[in-house]
């Protein structure tokens, strides 16, 4: 790609997602995040009508009487984009693929947080970190970040969401909102995928839906499940050879038979269940956004359902 086709391609983005942002989303993002970030300003003795939930047991003890904890809201947030750019990424049945369909959400939200004056952060990671941008304000800034995610060119193929999420925990010194853009293909805590080549995930690896739940105490973390629906239906097309795009591996398949793909839409649904099941342990909030279908209305119905379960 050129350089003119590449500025053409931000500009097409930045204009769409803008777009989404003033027609669609609205406040939406504002009021499912501002306030979810608190700093502590001041440690003062109870009086008639506080919350009896701000007040400090452990200096109340110590003076014998009550204190309780002052907070004061966050006027700033951060929000993270970390995004899966590994091979299956690359996969798309629709009139994009899975990094095309990441890199327009992503704008949305980036757009949506700069609207609000939040900082923005991005990081693109595959089986190990490939690029983070530290959180900044501006057009520009944002307009670097559609830049890298259509056009960053990966090192690697596969795919280490835990690596990703400790690097995460260890350059962010304040809460954040993380939004995880993937497709959870390869990395469903050491459990065989439902993808082509059925490739297991290293036991060496650390559990993902574990590193994610310690990463919910610290800061914010929404996970976009990035779905493509050929992925969990074969169409009758005979004698197929599916490639898994992270490990290279093979498998062919007669299509042809009705029991081989009811079989194959099985496995995918219980795959799709058992994440499911695994994010709801966790409390962890979960969207799952299929490439064939238009995503603003289903985030924005998000975002309305965290302010009223705020406000709840």
């Amino acid at each position: 790609m050129t350089l003119t086709e590449l500025l053409e391609s931000v500009r097409r983005v930045e204009v769409r997602t803008n777009r989404l942002v003033n027609d669609t989303m609205g406040g939406a993002y504002l009021s499912g995040f501002k306030g979810r970030g608190m700093d502590f300003e001041e440690l003062r003795e109870y009086m008639p009508g506080d919350d009896v939930r701000d007040i400090d047991w452990n200096v109340t003890y110590r003076l014998g009487r009550p204190f309780v904890k002052r907070f004061r809201e966050e006027r700033e947030l951060t929000a993270v984009l970390a995004v899966d750019v590994s091979a299956s990424s690359s996969f798309g049945s629709a009139n994009r693929t899975k990094r095309e369909f990441a890199a327009e959400i992503a704008a949305t939200l980036a757009m949506s947080a700069a609207k609000n004056g939040d900082k923005v952060a991005l990081l693109l990671f595959t089986d190990e970190v490939e690029l983070f941008v530290p959180p900044r304000k501006g057009r520009r800034h944002i307009l670097r970040l559609v830049r890298e995610m259509l056009m960053f060119q990966p090192k690697k193929r596969g795919t280490d969401i835990s690596q990703a999420l400790v690097f995460l925990n260890h350059v962010l010194n304040r809460r954040a909102i993380v939004f995880l853009l993937t497709d959870f293909l390869h990395t469903e805590a050491g459990r065989t995928n439902g993808g082509a080549g059925g490739a297991r995930v290293p036991a060496s690896r650390r559990d993902v839906i574990a590193e994610l739940g310690l990463t919910n105490t610290r800061h914010d973390v929404v996970c976009l499940h990035l779905h493509d629906p050929r992925e969990s239906t074969l169409p009758d097309a005979g004698l197929v050879t599916i490639e898994d795009a992270e490990t290279g591996e093979l498998l062919e398949l007669d299509s042809a038979r009705n029991s081989v793909r009811e079989r194959f839409a099985a496995i995918n649904a219980e795959r799709l269940a058992e994440l499911d099941r695994a994010f709801n342990r966790t409390g962890i909030d979960t969207l799952r956004l299929k490439t064939t279908e238009p995503f603003a209305p289903v985030l924005q119905r998000f975002f309305e359902l965290r302010r009223g379960r705020r406000r709840g």
